[in-house]
């Protein structure tokens, strides 16, 4: 059955969450964030106890995108404040989201000493056009990008970057590899599990609500997966993946028999109950995502919207922490 089989409804992946369970700053150690298993029962166990679960052969799929400076802050030439996040550029002009009071086309806004106007607007996007290179805009004053819902400020940027993060591209952080230290991907790969690195660039998209939930296809995002370690992931005795951008990534190359092809482009893949998966997966490390969130429903599809619900559920009553920088969970197949 594929997604567009049957009508679904953004009611369906709608959970009650306490504000208070949003995290808003990482567990240190990252590793002593708390695991949920997800298996025929519910086990409750600390992140670090994952290599409990993991064994030789076993190949894990990482995603070694980097967050960038794409935050820029400022103000409209009235006075009131302004805020993008760039997610392309192409010299003076840059496809953006924009945070301010009724932005439309033909606005001025200064960010810095730099002055910029907003040209064209695309559904929840604008293309806004400075005054000089936007790179350069953004080497000089652009910030790091950090989700809507976390108000406290990061101690170090650093705290919003994976250890393994070597890409730059994204716009937000894979999450769900927050929770690695080397200290863990060393002891994971002593006991012979072998790491696989793919890129998928995260778009701020992820963090808007989803107005159709019945289209087929998300936001754009750039993905690359090589020759090596789609090698790797085929010759895998047990398959895990870091995240929803790794399963993204991994279902936008794989042929129809599951085959990892080395590839890079773009995907507007959306996934969601009544996707059939392409490639035969033993396990998948997430966090605990937003109501409503495609996130969610990604991983809906994988095990079943009513189990992960009920798994949700049960993360509430035990207290554990929400979104990006919250706690996480193993979900076994």
């Amino acid at each position: 059955m594929k997604s567009g089989d049957f009508s679904l409804k953004l009611s369906d992946f709608d959970y009650k969450l306490p504000k208070e369970r949003i995290a808003q700053k990482p567990v240190s150690p990252r590793d002593f964030s708390r695991l949920m298993i997800i298996n025929d029962k519910i086990e409750h166990r600390k992140f670090s106890d994952i290599v409990d679960y993991l064994k030789e052969g076993d190949v894990l799929v990482l995603n070694e995108t980097r967050v960038v400076h794409a935050k820029l802050t400022g103000k409209k030439e009235t006075g009131s404040p302004a805020e993008i996040i760039v997610e392309e550029t192409d010299g003076k002009i840059c496809r953006c989201k924009i945070k301010t009071k009724n932005p439309r086309p033909g606005i001025n806004m200064i960010f810095g000493q730099y002055k910029a106007k907003i040209i064209e607007k695309d559904d929840d996007e604008f293309f806004v056009e400075f005054e000089e290179d936007v790179t350069e805009v953004l080497k000089d004053i652009g910030k790091l990008p950090t989700p809507p819902y976390v108000k406290r400020k990061l101690d170090r940027e650093e705290q919003y970057q994976t250890v393994y993060s070597k890409k730059k591209g994204s716009v937000a952080a894979p999450t769900a590899g927050l929770h690695f230290t080397e200290r863990l991907l060393n002891k994971i790969k002593d006991k012979g599990v072998k790491i696989a690195k793919v890129v998928l660039h995260v778009d701020f998209g992820t963090f808007l609500p989803v107005r159709d939930i019945n289209k087929n296809t998300l936001h754009k995002e750039y993905f690359e997966v090589d020759k090596e370690n789609a090698r790797i992931i085929n010759n895998a005795k047990r398959l895990f993946v870091v995240g929803t951008t790794s399963m993204r990534s991994l279902e936008s190359v794989a042929d129809n028999k599951g085959k990892i092809k080395a590839k890079e482009g773009s995907t507007r893949l959306f996934i969601k109950p009544g996707y059939k998966f392409k490639v035969d997966y033993d396990g998948m490390i997430t966090n605990f995502h937003l109501p409503k969130s495609t996130l969610l429903m990604l991983v809906s599809a994988f095990i079943g919207r009513d189990k992960i619900l009920d798994a949700y559920k049960t993360a509430v009553s035990k207290k554990y922490r929400f979104f990006s920088f919250g706690d996480a969970m193993l979900i076994l197949k």
